[in-house]
């Protein structure tokens, strides 16, 4: 008998994560463009983070810690833009 995988222990597929790319990337893809997936924040409370020049790598983080950075960021905490 096969049961089926407790929620949020099957493996993630970044390929199966539906992206979206920051309003300040062009077209083609130029800059510092950074691309976020939450795909998966139902499932396993994660937020894919990746690169548009390289879309091979991502890292997962919480929403909690992707909401902070984001805050962060436009607190200015990293400097200005």
């Amino acid at each position: 008998m096969s049961t089926a995988p407790t929620p949020g222990t099957e493996a993630i597929d970044p390929a199966a994560a539906q992206w979206f790319k920051s309003s300040h990337s062009d077209a083609q893809g130029q800059g510092d463009c950074v691309r976020i997936a939450t795909t998966f924040v139902a499932t396993h409370d994660l937020v894919m983070v990746g690169d548009t020049k390289n879309p091979d790598v991502s890292i997962a983080v919480s929403p909690y810690a992707w909401t902070a950075f984001v805050r962060a960021v436009a607190d200015g905490e990293f400097g200005a833009p």
